[in-house]
């Protein structure tokens, strides 16, 4: 009974002292999660639209569309302006007419 008792104590002791000499397990990486796939997908598209707009911006403004549309307005505002203020003369003496 003695030599089983030391056996047993010895196995044990050997046993604790060998899982301190254990090597620790690298962590696996996971295959990413479904919801990780669909982030993953919706950033993509988001950057490639937000990409593909950028580039847009881009063009029109080497086109030099911006300086052509303000010269396009400021000549319509002219004339609108000019004919309107023609046509407030007209109704002014339509409704006060001179005798």
């Amino acid at each position: 009974m003695n030599k089983t008792l030391i056996i047993a104590v010895m196995v044990t002791l050997l046993a604790l002292s060998a899982e301190s000499f254990r090597m620790p397990r690298q962590a696996v990486e996971e295959e990413a999660g479904s919801l990780t796939k669909i982030t993953d997908t919706i950033k993509s598209y988001y950057d490639g639209s937000v990409n593909t707009a950028s580039g847009y911006i881009d063009n029109i403004r080497g086109m030099k569309l911006e300086e052509k549309v303000k010269g396009i307005y400021e000549d319509t505002t002219l004339v609108v302006s000019t004919y309107f203020g023609i046509m407030q003369d007209q109704m002014y003496f339509i409704l006060y007419p001179q005798q």
